[in-house]
């Protein structure tokens, strides 16, 4: 598989373009939400690694002017991204003062994930960076999301899925590994899905 041939423009790149998406990825979450029902109008819902910005489109368009967005990036979002329901964070996930601000924002009744690392071409480093921003997203859905809340988060395919697949069942009712029919066939990607988080402590 060569590097250009991730460039070229897809199926699901043309079909995002076409209908007002940044990107493809915002079929992998349609997919998601169609299947598990992640998030309804009137929902506060937290976009964790959300540039250029497909799946808040795709959130902010099912909340209909309801309910609340909270959308976080290192990247700033496309400029024709905007919701009167929408607050953006610019901003490290792991720095202690944002995590606070998108606290005081929630809680929420769903945490999405699709943040993903730079990827080096060695798949042993690539799906190592994916776990750590995996359980990085678990620190958000276990502090931030309400009891009864649901979760997606990507993930790379690796030794480390198993034992994060474990912490699923620790903090939800239901879990699931899906992979979207608009992920690329030669990817190894895929998200695990966390349905009704249970209450108390974890």
């Amino acid at each position: 598989m060569s590097v250009n041939s991730y460039e070229k423009p897809d199926f699901w790149s043309k079909k995002a373009f076409s209908e007002g998406y940044p990107a493809r990825s915002v079929y992998k979450l349609k997919e998601i939400n169609e299947k598990y029902n992640l998030f309804t109008k009137n929902a506060h819902v937290l976009d964790l690694g959300s540039a250029p910005g497909s799946w808040t489109v795709f959130i902010l368009r099912t909340l209909e002017n309801t309910g609340k967005l909270v959308s976080v990036d290192l990247k700033p979002l496309a400029k024709n991204v905007k919701g009167n329901n929408l607050v953006f964070f610019q901003g490290d996930l792991y720095d202690e003062a944002l995590r606070e601000r998108i606290k005081a924002e929630g809680p929420y009744d769903a945490v999405v994930c699709d943040a993903a690392p730079p990827t080096t071409g060695n798949r042993l480093i690539d799906t190592s960076r994916s776990a750590g921003l995996v359980e990085l997203a678990f620190y958000y859905a276990q502090t931030m999301l309400k009891e009864g809340g649901n979760f997606a988060v990507k993930i790379f395919q690796g030794s480390d899925t198993r034992a994060l697949t474990n912490q699923m069942k620790d903090l939800f009712s239901g879990h699931r590994s899906f992979k979207p029919t608009a992920c690329r066939s030669e990817s190894f990607e895929t998200y695990l899905i966390g349905m009704q988080k249970k209450g108390g402590s974890i």
